[in-house]
C-alpha cells in the first residue's frame, strides 16, 4: 500500500509540474511579439498588414522605406508598382546603399542608372556622400556598424524586405536587409569579413568565417534597430514571401523559384518576423511544383538559421511569436 501511495504522490507531482510548465509556456506565448500574416500579395494587402502593426508615424517625421533595388531586371526584387501605394501612403522615401561586390550598383552613378531602369523614383542612396558609424552592443566581431550618412536624415524606417534565399547568408529577410542592406559599401565589406576589413577589394579574402559573418549581420541589424528606437525615432518590419529563389536579389541571374508564394508578414520584432518566415518554409508541405526543399537546403548548407538564433541571443528580439492572420 505504501508503494502505491508513493507512486500516486509521484504521479501527482509530475502532473503538477507538467501543468505548471504548460501554464508558463502559455504565458510566454501570450507575451510573445505578434507577427501579422496575410496570404494575399497585393499593394492593398501590403498596406493592410502594415496598418495592422498599429504604429503611428509622428507628424512631420521623415520616413525611410528600405528596399533592395535588385542587381538586374531578372532578379526578384519588389517591383515599384507593388510598393508605391504604401510608400505614398506614409509619405516615405525609398533608401538604398551601394554594393561591395562590383556589379551594376557598386557606384552611385551606376546605381542611379539601375534605379532608373527598374522604374523606381525618389530613391536616396544613403552612402552617396559619406558614411557614419553606429555603436554596436555585441562587439564579438565588429566594433561598429558603418552606414550611409544620410541615415541621420530619417526619423522612421519601414524595413521592407523580400524574403528569399541568399548565396552567402542562406536566406535574406529583414535582418539581412537591415544589416548588409543598410550598411555602406565599406560597411558591407566589414560585415562580410566579420570585422577584419572595410576594404571592398580585400574583404572577400576573409569569407571563411561563416558564423562570424552571420553573427556580424545580427550585430549590425541590432545597431540600426537601436538607432531607430531612441530619441523619438521608430522602425517596423515587413517580409514579402514571393518569388522565393534560393538566390538573393543581389544575384543578377538567380535560380528560378521552386516554392510558391506564401504571403506578407509584418512585426515590430525583426527576429520574430524572420523566424516566422523560416517556420513557414521549413514546415511547408511540398507538392508538385511547390517545393521548399531547395531553399531549405540552401539555408542549412550556410547555417542560415544561426543569424536568427544569434540575434535573439544578443537581445535584438524573440524567436517566440504569435502568428495572427488578417483578412
Amino acid at each position: 500500500m505504501k508503494q502505491l501511495f508513493f507512486i500516486a504522490l509521484a504521479a501527482m507531482a509530475m502532473t503538477a509540474c507538467t501543468s505548471a510548465k504548460a501554464d508558463q509556456e502559455k504565458s510566454e506565448q501570450e507575451d510573445a511579439p505578434v507577427v501579422y500574416f496575410t496570404k494575399e500579395i497585393t499593394p492593398e494587402s501590403l498596406i493592410r498588414v502594415y496598418e495592422a502593426l498599429g504604429v503611428e508615424i509622428p507628424d512631420g517625421a521623415r520616413v525611410a522605406v528600405k528596399i533592395s533595388t535588385g542587381e538586374s531586371k531578372h532578379t526578384n526584387h519588389l517591383r515599384p508598382d507593388f510598393i508605391a501605394p504604401l510608400v505614398n501612403k506614409v509619405g516615405g522615401r525609398l533608401v538604398e546603399c551601394n554594393t561591395a561586390y562590383g556589379g551594376a550598383r557598386a557606384t552611385t552613378e551606376a546605381h542611379r542608372k539601375a534605379i532608373a531602369e527598374r522604374g523606381y523614383v525618389n530613391v536616396d542612396i544613403m552612402d552617396e556622400e559619406d558614411t557614419m558609424h553606429l555603436p554596436v552592443k555585441d562587439t564579438k566581431w565588429i566594433q561598429y556598424d558603418i552606414v550611409g550618412s544620410h541615415l541621420k536624415n530619417y526619423d522612421f524606417m519601414i524595413n521592407l524586405a523580400h524574403f528569399k534565399g541568399h548565396q552567402m547568408g542562406g536566406f535574406g529577410g529583414v535582418l539581412k536587409n537591415q544589416s548588409i542592406g543598410v550598411a555602406a559599401s565599406c560597411g558591407k565589406a566589414y560585415i562580410h569579413s566579420a570585422g577584419v576589413t572595410d576594404d571592398v577589394d580585400k574583404c572577400w579574402r576573409h569569407t571563411d568565417n561563416q558564423d562570424g559573418f552571420l553573427e556580424s549581420m545580427a550585430a549590425a541589424a541590432q545597431a540600426v534597430h537601436d538607432y531607430f528606437k531612441k530619441d523619438g525615432r521608430n522602425i517596423v518590419y515587413i517580409n514579402v514571401m514571393n518569388n522565393m529563389s534560393i538566390d538573393c536579389d543581389c544575384n543578377a541571374h538567380p535560380e528560378a523559384p521552386k516554392l510558391k508564394d506564401m504571403g506578407i508578414l509584418a512585426s515590430t520584432d525583426p527576429v520574430a518576423l524572420d523566424k516566422a518566415c523560416l517556420d513557414l518554409v521549413f514546415g511547408h508541405t511540398n507538392t508538385t511544383g511547390d517545393d521548399a526543399n531547395p531553399l531549405i537546403r540552401r539555408i542549412k548548407m550556410l547555417h542560415g538559421t544561426h543569424t536568427v538564433e544569434y540575434a535573439e541571443k544578443i537581445g535584438l528580439g524573440s524567436q517566440k511569436y504569435q502568428l495572427v492572420e488578417i483578412e
